[in-house]
């Protein structure tokens, strides 16, 4: 389902005449209806060559047709609609990124029901990201670029999604629940898909650029078109903050200014097309550079953050780079085959320096390479579609640590997982109203017991035109990073290559109610189950095991509704209770999980007119939740208020203005880890 964000959408969602489409330069500056609520604009058909008042008066608004109709690919490794999908799915498009000012993958996820995306780090631009989605954490959350993986299989094992600015993104899709039969390893939680930007027909450039609070600076170009057969998008953005801001934590009566946390963002894109008569052959490359200051966490005595240290020369730099050839062809004389091919390499270079003796000073460096294959075709006849295929992925990666104390480099781990797998989904409508889907997957993994089993099946009951019921499940798994087989030598960690892979098991239940004229309920019941976990056991040396359990309850809500003629609102709400029901320390076993127990809610009012003033106030809110599995200490929860504003000022040309926090609610996101108090920034942006 699309996201219920307070942002809005460009003409390529309307429905407009001709002649109100070019005097209205429908392009995705120009004209944006607001987020879910106006996601259906249908403008009668007019032979008049001006916009006049009867043209706006036959403007008509659904709120429904928009969601279910919105493309998505994550749910079936194929083009299809939220409409179509047993899966609950959420998505935010290119105009919502936009309406929104999300710089990064992370701040574009911040509205979405179903995942907890603003990290523990801080909060702040740059900082570390965190995707807790039904009870999995960041590494059990598999995150894909164009439908092929991009998590860390070395020690991280998820993928920092602060790193991704969105210049560059087309739309990004949200799977809660299951995905690994589709998409292999570490799909515990759930599945987030980035779809980047293609080229266009006609050639278009937008620049744009923005100031705002605690020095944010911004500049991107953008340029899309195509000449003859071949089609093209580049860019290249630019956006620094010093992120030097205000806080308060009460608890320890302390003001005072975060410090040493700037970030410096470099980044390109390219996309190339070839179009055939029945083939495609495109190649994609995203540089990604982020310099980012790592200012530590404050000590809070008597508290988990004790053990927090303020690193003010701390400094972290990301070199990325992500490629991908991809050949589609239509087999035989009509549209119901597609056979798919992609190649594609990613490079990493991190690096994380802190040179500070009283903290112990080290140099760590990580150098990654993965290379991936995925061959798949597509096959649909009549009320049946098969998909199915094979993926490979080999990385390497190496780690090494230098202390500045001792002047010693220890390599930490130096080695490769192959992965490999078969996989087939078989969707089949029994009737117009009746359609259940088959899918499995068998992983192979180098490590040992690193085979894997993935089966899947969903159904989806449509009642009435109104009422849709839909019903999942799916067993997942996640292989261990090659740190968890090789260990870390540098901090005496010894390796165990006997680890199991974790496994999930994911249900939901849910309903897709139409309320009349006006709105879109969305209701989705969940339980988790993830078993095998891979926790750290100190000793001498250290290691790491396979032992514990958690199940995760909870809801997805989602609510759109149309109030009046150009007022919307819309209300979403994530429930989690993850309970531990298994672990080495059987204290804890029946208490919270830590982090991911909070609950999330955010309402908005919208105001949207046909030629593209829009203005919303979204109000936030997230539940207390515990910081550490005794359940012995918490954080408090908080509600904020962010404002909205863009206005057209001609036909290329759009002001966009926000306030987040607006009453400068003051929280941790982790002990000693402030987050962002107010902020405002305002923006400019230009299409030719």
């Amino acid at each position: 389902m699309i996201a219920s964000a307070p942002v809005t959408y460009g003409a390529d969602i309307l429905e407009i005449s001709q002649s109100a489409s070019d005097l209205l330069e429908a392009d995705e500056t120009a004209i944006a209806p607001p987020l879910d609520w106006q996601q259906n604009w249908s403008i009668a058909q007019s032979s008049e060559p001006t916009l006049v008042e009867s043209d706006i008066e036959s403007i008509r608004i659904t709120v429904t047709d928009r969601i279910l109709d919105q493309p998505v690919y994550g749910p079936f490794r194929r083009e299809a609609t939220v409409r179509e999908s047993t899966r609950p799915v959420y998505v935010i498009n290119r105009e919502q990124i936009e309406a929104q000012g999300a710089r990064t993958v992370q701040e574009a996820l911040r509205y979405l029901p179903g995942i907890l995306s603003d990290g523990t780090a801080g909060g702040q631009l740059g900082a570390l990201s965190s995707q807790f989605i039904r009870g999995a954490n960041s590494a059990q959350v598999l995150i894909l670029l164009d439908g092929r993986p991009i998590n860390d299989v070395g020690f991280f094992g998820g993928f920092d999604l602060s790193n991704f600015t969105t210049d560059a993104v087309e739309r990004i899709e949200l799977l809660p629940g299951g995905g690994s039969t589709l998409y292999g390893s570490d799909a515990l939680g759930g599945v987030i898909n980035i779809i980047t930007r293609s080229p266009s027909e006609t050639p278009e450039v937008t620049a744009r650029g923005a100031i705002g609070s605690f020095g944010l600076n911004e500049q991107s170009i953008q340029a899309r078109g195509s000449s003859g057969d071949v089609g093209w998008a580049l860019g290249y953005s630019r956006i620094e903050s010093n992120n030097d801001f205000p806080f308060r934590i009460d608890r320890i009566d302390l003001d005072d200014r975060r410090r040493n946390a700037d970030v410096l963002y470099n980044n390109l894109n390219l996309n190339l097309e070839k179009l055939g008569d029945r083939d495609t052959l495109s190649f994609s490359a995203i540089y990604q550079t982020k310099i980012f200051g790592v200012a530590g966490g404050i000590p809070i005595p008597n508290s988990i953050g004790a053990f927090n240290t303020l690193t003010p020369d701390a400094e972290q730099y990301t070199d990325e780079v992500l490629l991908g050839l991809t050949w589609r062809s239509r087999l035989g004389n009509g549209e119901d085959s597609l056979l798919t091919s992609r190649i594609f390499t990613d490079f990493l270079q991190y690096n994380y320096n802190n040179p500070d003796p009283a903290t112990f000073g080290t140099r760590d460096d990580v150098n990654r390479r993965s290379l991936g294959v995925q061959v798949q075709h597509n096959w649909h006849a009549a009320n049946q579609t098969l998909t199915y295929g094979v993926d490979y992925r080999n990385t390497r990666s190496r780690n090494t640590t230098f202390s500045y104390s001792t002047g010693v480099t220890d390599i930490n781990y130096d080695g490769d997982i192959h992965q490999g797998a078969l996989f087939a989904s078989y969707e089949v409508n029994f009737s117009p109203s009746f359609s259940v889907n088959l899918g499995a997957r068998q992983d192979f993994n180098s490590l040992v017991n690193g085979s894997f089993t993935s089966p899947s099946i969903g159904a989806q009951l449509v009642l009435s035109p109104s009422t849709t019921l839909r019903a999942n499940y799916a067993r997942s798994f996640r292989a261990p990073q090659i740190s968890n087989l090789e260990g870390l030598a540098a901090f005496n960690v010894v390796g165990n290559p006997d680890l199991a892979p974790e496994t999930g098991d994911s249900i939901d239940i849910g309903i897709d109610q139409q309320l009349g004229d006006i709105g879109l309920f969305r209701l989705t019941a969940f339980s988790n189950h993830i078993s095998n976990l891979i926790n750290f056991r100190f000793g001498s040396p250290s290691t790491y095991e396979n032992i514990g359990q958690v199940r995760t309850l909870g809801l997805e809500a989602d609510l759109n509704l149309q109030l009046s003629r150009y007022v919307y609102a819309f209300a979403h709400y994530t429930l989690n209770e993850p309970r531990i029901t298994e672990d080495r320390d059987s204290t804890i076993e029946g208490n919270i999980l830590s982090f991911r127990d909070a609950n999330q809610l955010n309402v908005g009012l919208v105001y949207e007119t046909p030629i593209g003033v829009y203005a919303a106030v979204i109000l936030r809110n997230l539940s207390d939740f515990f910081v550490n599995n005794t359940n012995t200490e918490s954080l408090s929860g908080f509600t904020a208020i962010d404002l909205r504003l863009r206005v057209p000022l001609n036909e290329t040309v759009v002001l966009n203005g926000s306030v987040d926090n607006v009453f400068d609610r003051q929280s941790e996101q982790f002990p000693g880890y402030p987050a962002v108090g107010r902020s405002f920034r305002l923006g400019v942006s230009a299409t030719f």
